[in-house]
């Protein structure tokens, strides 16, 4: 037997132990659980669906549920909803342990080594109080008709508190909602009735489609019964049409072929005449030929005698064919010219009448003529007539005008030559009737009863200075300084002639009006 080598028992040792050790550790983890193993290591190990070991005694390996897990949650009482009607809910939640590093670390915390019911039980509780918040958020009609919406909202405010312990929703789905009032059930018998509504209303609207489509079938049918009759009616004109002008093409060839008929039955009648004529005259003629032969035979028979009966017979006979044949040409010849007058004369007096009627209308043409001639004639005196009247009555105006504006320019000479001297005569002219219109109250008058001396200078002093201040008033309106216009003029008149040149009209009426001026210019 050979000796073992001192070495191969160490090794052997070794290994032995070595495979003892990874026997005892060796640990593999399920596709639905996370084994944590811890104890050496700083971080803990998470092993998913794959082998691992770990140390004996030196380390440890717990369990943390992964697999999917049913929540059944059920409100525990009747919780009131926003609009104050108590109903209760039931639910089904699935949840699990996400194999995340954060939620894994969080649920090592909170659920390693724990069994599926602890688990569950604690996302009950918390599915259960964020479910009865929403409920108390959310209006009955708005739960029931959208239960998704509800669901959603419980999931999105339970999400965060099932987070922080290392779960998460998988899905949410609500079973039933539930209220002791049958109010639910009223508000499906709400629906029912909207539903039936609708529905009667689609049937009538649908049975009214129906209707309509079957209207519009029937007037297309009818229109095309319409378009097929009326298409039928055309042919049937048209085959009328058709037949009418047929029968007038046959009744034209027919009216052809009697009138060839009848002009073939003249010309046999024309031939057949022409024949039997020429027949008779054949006949006469053989007549006497034969006649000829038995004068001869009786002129060889009898001789002389019985020869000059027989060529005065032969004469005689001639002379009468002749005369026979003569008269039936001269007949024909006669009636022939006859034919001709006739139409002759038939063509003159539609000549005639052509021609009457020719010169009718050229009378009546000529009569018009002369008619719109006249009527020209006349319109042409009546408008020259007018325009002469129109001519004489603008030279009137124009000669009315021109002595007026010649008038008014003499006058404007006149007052340009008197100047200063025709104002004041127009002025001096028109005072008489200024007082006289101031006086002309005082006419109304009966009688003036005065007190007290002086009062009758007072009442003429009145009446001067009325006229004064209403011709001062006239001048300063019209922007005339008199005493200005009075000086200068009688001071002009003054240098060129002496003051007894003035006259008297004008120093008299300057007097008058201005006594206190007349003064001064006598000193």
């Amino acid at each position: 037997m050979p000796l073992i080598p001192p070495y191969v028992i160490p090794i052997a040792i070794v290994v032995i132990v070595i495979i003892v050790i990874f026997a005892a550790g060796y640990r593999k983890a399920p596709p639905d659980k996370a084994y944590i193993i811890s104890g050496l290591r700083r971080k803990a190990k998470v092993v998913i669906g794959k082998a691992s070991v770990k140390l004996p005694f030196f380390e440890r390996c717990d369990i943390l549920e992964l697999a999917l897990m049913s929540v059944d949650v059920r409100t525990a009482q009747a919780v009131p909803t926003a609009d104050y009607i108590n109903i209760s809910v039931d639910a089904v939640v699935n949840v699990k342990i996400s194999p995340d590093a954060d939620t894994i670390a969080r649920a090592q915390q909170n659920f390693l080594n724990k069994n599926v019911q602890y688990i569950t039980q604690v996302a009950r509780e918390v599915l259960e109080g964020n479910m009865r918040e929403i409920v108390g958020q959310m209006r009955l009609e708005e739960m029931v008709s959208n239960r998704q919406a509800f669901a959603d909202k419980v999931k999105q405010n339970a999400d965060p508190d099932l987070r922080a312990m290392g779960l998460e929703i998988v899905s949410f789905n609500v079973q039933n909602f539930v209220d002791d009032n049958g109010i639910i059930n009223d508000m499906g018998i709400d629906n029912t009735m909207q539903i039936k509504k609708k529905a009667a209303i689609s049937k009538a609207e649908a049975e009214r489609d129906i209707k309509i489509a079957q209207a519009e079938a029937n007037r297309k049918a009818n229109d095309a019964r319409v378009d097929s009759e009326t298409a039928i009616a055309e042919r049937q004109n048209e085959l009328a049409i058709k037949q009418a002008e047929l029968k007038r093409a046959a009744d034209i060839k027919q009216a052809e072929a009697d009138a060839a008929y009848t002009i073939q039955q003249e010309e046999q009648r024309k031939t057949i005449e022409i024949t039997t004529a020429n027949a008779n005259l054949a006949k006469q003629a053989k007549e006497v030929e034969i006649k000829a032969k038995e004068a001869e035979i009786k002129e060889r028979a009898l001789e002389a005698e019985v020869k000059k009966t027989a060529e005065a017979k032969k004469y005689a006979a001639q002379q009468q064919a002749d005369a026979e044949l003569y008269a039936t040409q001269r007949n024909a010849e006669a009636k022939k010219y006859e034919d001709i007058q006739n139409a002759e004369a038939e063509l003159e007096i539609k000549k005639n009448e052509a021609a009457a009627i020719l010169v009718t209308a050229q009378n009546e043409a000529a009569a018009q003529k002369a008619r719109a001639e006249a009527a020209r004639f006349a319109a042409e005196q009546e408008a020259e007539g007018i325009r002469a009247k129109g001519l004489a009555e603008a030279e009137a105006v124009r000669a009315k005008a021109l002595a007026e504006a010649e008038g008014l320019d003499k006058k404007a000479e006149a007052m340009r030559k008197m100047e200063e001297a025709a104002v004041l005569q127009m002025y001096f002219d028109k005072m008489p009737a200024v007082a006289e219109a101031i006086a002309k109250p005082l006419e109304n008058i009966d009688k003036i009863t005065m007190y007290g001396d002086g009062n009758a200078s007072k009442l003429v002093k009145d009446i001067t200075e009325a006229t004064t201040q209403a011709s001062s008033g006239l001048l300063d309106g019209l922007g005339i300084d008199l005493k200005s216009m009075v000086n200068s003029f009688v001071t002009g008149k003054a240098i060129a002639g002496g003051l007894n040149s003035v006259p008297d009209n004008v120093s008299s009426a300057a007097a008058s009006a201005h006594p206190e001026q007349t003064d001064k210019a006598t000193l």
